[in-house]
C-alpha cells in the first residue's frame, strides 16, 4: 500500500498542511483498514480470556509497531514535517482499566495474537473507565474520563444479546477493538455496551445515580461500593459481562457446527480475578436451556474454566451477600446453591463452602472448585497460596494449583518508550530480541565494556531531559534532569506502602535542613489514583501533595530534594517515566503483593529496583543476583507469621525509636499543618501508630539505611551502569510471550 496516497485521500490535502488531530484519525484509519487485511488466528480450540478491566494504553504506535510499519510511517511524517510523537498527543487513552490486574490482561492479549494462538479477550465498554484524577487543595479530585470520540478504535458489530436481570431486561451490544499481533496473525477484544446507556446521568465529577442500571451499567469501572447501591451495580456489571460473553462463546461455538457437549475440547475461558466468576453459573444455566442436564452442565463447565488469583488479600476475594444475587440475578441462585451443596457433600471443611455460614457467597470458591486450574502469577504468590491462603483447597486440589509469573509487552515497554534504548540494543545484538526477547541476554557481553557502559548512562541522561520537558509542559514543575529520579508508579494502597516512601522523603528533608545535603540531588517522584472511596489511599496522597508543596517552595530544600506527584497516573505517563527512571521502588509488605509488573518494565529501561522480597522482585533477585538490586525489610515469612501471632504492634515501634517518633510526627507538624488539611494528616498520623495494617513502622529504618546506600552507589557511575545493563539483559524472562507460551502449555492447550 501506498501510505502516502492513503493519508493524503484521507486528509484531502498533503501531510505537511495537514493538522496533528486530523493526521492522527486519518492514521487511525488506515491502522483499521490494514488490521482488516490481516488473518484472523484460527484454530479448533480458543482462549476467552474474561476481564472486568483491559489496560490498553494508547493504541497507535503499539499497532504500527505490531503490523510492522512503524518505522516507515514515522519516516514518512519525518519527511513531511511530522512528528508521531505530537501526533500521538492526540490520541486519548480508552480508560478502560485500572492498575496491574488491566495492564497485564492488556499484555496478555498482545501475546495471545503474537503467538498466533487463536483467542479472543471479553470486557465491557466503559464510557468513562475510572476516571480523572486531578489535584485541587493538596487532594485528589475524580472527574469523569470521557474517551470515546466520534472516531475510535472501537468497531460496532451486528452482535446483540438480551440480558435478563431480576426485574427488566437489557439489550447489550458488541464492540470490537482489533489485537494484530507482531509479526502474527490478529486477535479481538470483545466489549459489551448497555444500549440504554445515558452519559449525561454523571453531572458533578463522578457522581451519578447507581439505581438507575438502565442508564449507569457501563459509564464507570469499579463504581465506588461503600453502599449497598453500590455493591448491587458491580452485580448488575459482572453479571452483564458474563451473560454476554457466555452467549457469545456458545453462539461462535455452534458457527463452528461443534455441539454443545464438546465445550471443553473447543473452548478455554480464562477468568482473571474474581470478577467474571459468575460465568460458570450462567454457562452452565444456558447449557441446561439447551436441554443438557445439570451434572452434566457442570461437568463441561468446570473442564472448560481456568481461574487466575491476583490476590493475597482476603478482602480482595469477592464474597457477595446471597440476598444481593437473589434481587440482581435470582435465575442463577439455585444453580450456585446446588454448586454449594455438591461441594460440601464431598468436603465438610467450612473454609471451602462457596456459601458460608453468613449467607455470602464466595466467588473465588466456586472457580477453584468448578474450574480445572488455579494460578498465582509469581512464585513467591503461588507458594503463599498453596501454604497460607489457599492451603485447604490446595489439599484438595493439588493438581489444579500451578504458577504463571506474569510478563510484559516488551515491544510496548521497550521500542515505543524508549525507541533510542531500543535500537542502540539492536545495533550490539541484533533484531532478534524483538520476537525472543531471551535473546536480550547477549547483552551480557558487553557488562564490562566502558563505551557501551557510557551509551547506556548517555541514553538515559537523554530520557530523563524528556521527561523534564513533559512535566513542565504538563505540570509546570522544574526538575533536575542530573538529579537521582527514585520514582513509585502504582495504584495507591497501604500495601504498596507509598507512606514509607514519604516516610524517606521527611527524613531526607529534615537532613538537609539540619545542614546534611546529599551528594547528589534527589527527585522523588509518585504516580497513584486512589479508589474514590478509599480514605486512608486518598490521606496518603493528600500527604505527598503536601510534601511536594513544602519541598519545592523551600529554597534550603529545593536545590537537593523534591517530591513530585505526577497528576492522572496513567499507561501514557508511564511510556514517559519509565524510561528516565533510576530507582524503581517495588517497596510493598512481603507477602501482599501478588507479582507486579512495573517491576519488570523499569528493570527493561534499565532502572535498578529497590524493593522487599515480594512479588516478582523474589524472580528478579534470582535473575539479577544480589549486587545488582536492593533488597530490605522482612521476609514473606516473617510477616505472614507476625499476622498470625498479632505480633507487630506499630505503637512500640513508634514509642521506643526516636528516630521513628520523629519522622511521624512531622506528618502533623506545623509546616505541615500550615499547608494541609489537619482533618485528613491526622487521620493518616494515627492510623500509623495505632494500627498501621501493613507495617510500615516495620521495615522503615532499613529502609532508610539501605537507600542511602543506593544514593551512595549511584555515584560510581561506572558500576551503576553495569547494574543497569545486567537488568536490562535479565528482563527477557518476564516477557508476556513466555507467560503466554507457559499458559498454553500448561492449561489452554490450544
Amino acid at each position: 500500500m501506498n501510505y502516502k496516497k492513503y493519508l493524503e485521500d484521507q486528509l484531502q490535502t498533503s501531510i505537511e498542511a495537514a493538522d496533528h488531530k486530523s493526521v492522527y484519525y486519518a492514521l487511525l484509519h488506515l491502522t483499521k483498514e490494514l488490521c482488516k487485511e490481516k488473518i484472523t488466528n484460527q484454530g479448533t480450540k480458543k482462549i476467552y480470556y474474561i476481564s472486568a478491566e483491559f489496560l490498553i494504553g494508547k493504541l497507535l504506535s503499539n499497532n504500527l509497531i505490531n503490523l510492522g510499519i512503524y518505522d516507515d510511517i514515522k519516516k514518512l511524517l519525518h519527511e513531511n514535517g511530522k512528528s508521531l510523537e505530537e501526533i500521538e498527543e492526540f490520541e486519548p487513552e480508552p480508560s478502560l482499566g485500572n492498575g496491574g490486574l488491566g495492564r497485564l490482561a492488556a499484555c496478555f492479549l498482545d501475546s495471545i495474537a503474537t503467538l498466533g494462538l487463536p483467542g479472543a479477550g471479553i470486557g465491557l465498554n466503559y464510557h468513562y473507565g475510572l476516571f480523572r484524577q486531578v489535584f485541587e487543595n493538596n487532594k485528589q479530585k475524580e472527574l469523569k474520563n470521557p474517551w470515546i470520540e466520534k472516531e475510535n478504535w472501537l468497531i460496532k458489530t451486528d452482535v446483540h444479546f438480551p440480558v435478563q436481570f431480576g426485574s427488566f431486561t437489557l439489550q447489550a451490544s458488541m464492540y470490537d477493538i482489533d489485537i494484530p499481533g507482531y509479526g502474527n496473525g490478529i486477535n479481538k477484544l470483545h466489549l459489551f455496551d448497555a444500549d440504554s446507556i445515558d452519559e449525561s446521568l454523571v453531572t458533578d465529577g463522578i457522581h451519578f445515580n447507581k439505581e438507575n442500571i438502565a442508564k449507569n451499567l457501563t459509564l464507570f469501572l469499579y463504581p465506588d461500593d461503600s453502599d449497598k447501591a453500590g455493591h448491587l451495580l458491580r452485580i448488575y456489571q459482572q453479571y452483564f459481562m458474563v451473560c454476554c460473553g457466555a452467549k457469545l462463546i456458545l453462539k461462535e461455538l455452534k458457527e463452528q457446527n461443534f455441539e454443545l457437549t464438546s465445550l471443553p475440547e473447543h473452548v478455554v475461558i480464562q477468568i482473571n480475578d474474581t470478577h467474571p466468576s459468575m460465568i460458570i453459573p450462567e454457562l452452565i444455566r444456558l447449557l441446561m436451556e439447551q436441554g443438557i442436564g445439570f451434572d452434566t452442565a457442570t461437568d463441561l463447565v468446570s473442564r472448560t474454566c481456568a481461574y487466575t488469583n491476583h490476590t493475597i488479600l482476603a478482602e480482595a476475594l469477592e464474597k457477595w451477600p446471597l440476598d444481593y444475587l437473589n434481587e440482581v440475578v435470582p435465575q442463577l441462585v439455585p444453580i450456585i446453591e446446588k454448586l454449594d451443596a455438591k461441594a460440601k457433600e464431598k468436603y465438610k471443611d467450612e473454609s471451602v463452602a462457596i456459601i458460608d455460614s453468613q449467607d455470602r457467597v464466595h466467588m473465588a470458591h466456586m472457580d477453584i472448585h468448578y474450574g480445572f486450574s488455579v494460578n498465582g502469577v509469581a512464585a513467591l504468590h503461588t507458594d503463599i497460596l498453596k501454604n497460607s491462603e489457599l492451603k485447604a483447597f490446595y489439599q484438595i486440589y493439588p493438581e489444579k494449583f500451578n504458577n504463571k509469573t506474569n510478563g510484559i509487552t516488551f515491544r510496548r515497554w521497550l521500542m515505543h518508550c524508549n525507541l533510542e534504548l531500543s535500537e542502540y540494543i539492536s545495533s550490539l545484538i541484533g533484531d532478534s530480541w524483538k520476537k525472543d526477547s531471551s535473546k536480550l541476554e547477549k547483552l551480557l557481553e558487553y557488562q564490562n565494556d566502558t563505551k557501551v557502559l557510557n551509551h547506556f548512562l548517555k541514553i538515559k541522561q537523554k530520557n530523563k531531559q524528556k521527561l523534564c520537558m513533559h512535566l513542565k509542559e504538563k505540570q509546570d514543575l522544574d526538575i533536575d534532569p542530573n538529579s537521582i529520579f527514585d520514582i513509585q508508579i502504582k495504584r495507591l494502597h497501604e500495601y504498596k506502602r507509598q507512606q514509607l516512601n514519604a516516610l524517606y522523603a521527611i527524613y531526607k528533608y529534615k537532613q538537609i535542613k539540619s545542614g546534611q545535603l546529599p551528594q547528589r540531588p534527589i527527585t522523588m517522584i509518585f504516580g497513584a489514583k486512589a479508589a474514590p472511596a478509599y480514605t486512608l489511599a486518598k490521606d496518603i496522597i493528600h500527604l505527598i501533595l503536601c510534601l511536594q508543596k513544602l519541598t519545592l517552595s523551600d529554597p534550603e530544600v529545593s536545590p537537593y530534594l523534591k517530591v513530585i506527584m505526577v497528576e492522572n497516573y496513567n499507561v501514557t505517563e508511564a511510556s514517559h517515566l519509565i524510561p528516565a527512571c533510576d530507582i524503581s521502588e517495588q517497596i510493598s509488605l512481603a507477602s501482599k503483593e501478588a507479582s507486579g509488573t512495573g517491576n519488570m518494565k523499569f528493570m527493561l529501561n534499565g532502572a535498578v529496583t529497590l524493593g522487599t522480597m515480594d512479588g516478582a522482585n523474589v524472580e528478579i533477585c534470582n535473575l539479577v543476583g544480589k549486587d545488582n538490586i536492593y533488597i530490605f525489610g522482612k521476609s514473606s515469612q516473617e510477616v505472614i507469621q507476625l499476622y498470625e501471632t498479632s505480633g507487630y504492634h506499630s505503637d512500640q515501634y513508634y514509642d521506643n525509636d526516636p528516630l521513628i517518633q520523629n519522622l511521624v510526627d512531622f506528618i502533623i507538624s506545623k509546616e505541615m499543618i500550615r499547608i494541609g488539611d489537619p482533618e485528613n494528616l491526622c487521620r493518616l498520623y494515627k492510623d500509623l501508630i495505632s494500627k498501621d495494617w501493613f507495617m510500615t513502622l516495620l521495615d522503615l529504618k532499613e529502609y532508610i539505611a539501605v537507600k542511602e546506600n543506593v544514593m551512595a552507589d549511584y555515584e560510581d557511575r561506572m558500576n551503576w551502569a553495569g547494574k543497569m545493563l545486567i537488568n536490562t539483559a535479565k528482563a527477557g524472562y518476564f516477557s508476556s510471550d513466555r507467560t503466554i507460551a507457559e499458559y498454553n502449555r500448561d492449561i489452554w492447550k490450544l
